[in-house]
């Protein structure tokens, strides 16, 4: 009966070892960003269209800085307030969502 007991345990003993799985980690992530290239820009070359449409939209908005895309598009730094943030623009003045 000792036999028994002691073979059934050796043997679960064994099986348990087999049923364990080990953490799988990722050491190796890649990220990928695309963005589309803005090289800053003096605010005077902002042109009027643009200009126009940001004093339309925004009459208290105060242009910090601008960028402009090789699609000429620009994005422009705006502070409003107290709030601070970046708005899209094409050549002729329409916003752009991004």
């Amino acid at each position: 009966m000792k036999n028994l007991f002691l073979s059934a345990a050796i043997i679960l003993g064994g099986l348990t070892s087999f049923a364990t799985t080990s953490p799988v980690t990722i050491t190796n992530a890649k990220t990928i960003v695309l963005q589309d290239e803005y090289t800053e820009i003096k605010v005077e070359e902002v042109p009027a269209a643009v200009t126009d449409a940001l004093k339309k939209a925004y009459p208290d908005a105060i242009l910090s800085k601008a960028y402009k895309n090789a699609k000429s598009e620009y994005k422009l730094d705006v502070t409003v307030g107290d709030k601070v943030g970046s708005l899209y623009a094409n050549a002729d003045g329409s916003w752009i969502k991004k």
